[in-house]
């Protein structure tokens, strides 16, 4: 394609907000990928680069724990996670990014399933050990992300961990100066998924390595 993806997914997303469908678009893009008319912006072909990093230092043990990923895309963050040994879950509003996550990765562990973050399945809060969201609040209007917050830092289970991976906008930046997807997150919103019993441990900033000028977070939480 010589259209600009980003430019791409921006129509497609106008179209579904116009229609008062803020998160339809999703499927929409997918689905005009999977056909061949479109590229998905953030789909790496690998897991995202920060992922990589915070496993590395990390080195979490998986091993009779439970992880969910928030946004499975075409399923790159998961499989990495899977890798760890989690028992994985990963979901995402769009069948078509689902049913390409599951192409995309034949004899996978996985649990991939259609899911809707702003009204998930009943048994997942508190149910899982690590919650990994990487660019799917930012993916959603303004006015969206406080429930989508609460929604990711409820599936975190006791003693569990939560890894929150976006773009980053200045906390002086008007809301309506914001021309989405995406809506990068102010520091205020990084802060928000912290609670009284879901501590921020640690918050870094670093540029893209596309673009520099593109600054990310990459925090991580602990439910006591």
């Amino acid at each position: 394609m010589s259209e600009d993806p980003d430019v791409v997914s921006r129509r497609i997303a106008r179209e579904s907000l116009d229609r008062d469908d803020p998160t339809g678009w999703f499927e929409n893009l997918y689905a005009a990928a999977a056909g061949g008319s479109a590229v998905i912006p953030w789909d790496r072909g690998t897991a995202h680069q920060l992922l990589t990093e915070w496993v590395q230092e990390s080195a979490p043990d998986g091993a009779d724990k439970t992880a969910l990923i928030v946004g499975a895309g075409t399923g790159w963050d998961a499989e990495l996670i899977a890798d760890r040994g989690y028992d994985t879950t990963a979901f995402d509003i769009s069948p078509t990014a689902i049913e390409t996550a599951v192409r995309n990765h034949p004899g996978s562990k996985v649990h991939y399933r259609v899911a809707d973050l702003l009204a998930p399945p009943p048994d997942w809060p508190r149910a899982f050990d690590l919650v990994v969201e990487i660019y799917t609040v930012q993916a959603l209007p303004i006015a969206l992300q406080p429930e989508a917050v609460k929604h990711v830092t409820e599936f975190v289970a006791p003693g569990g961990t939560l890894l929150v991976i976006a773009a980053a906008r200045p906390d002086d930046q008007p809301d309506d100066a914001v021309e989405g997807p995406p809506w990068p997150l102010t520091r205020a919103t990084i802060q928000s998924f912290a609670g009284a019993d879901l501590r921020l441990i640690q918050l870094s900033q670093s540029p893209s390595p596309a673009d520099p000028t593109v600054l990310r977070w990459r925090a991580e939480y602990l439910r006591d």
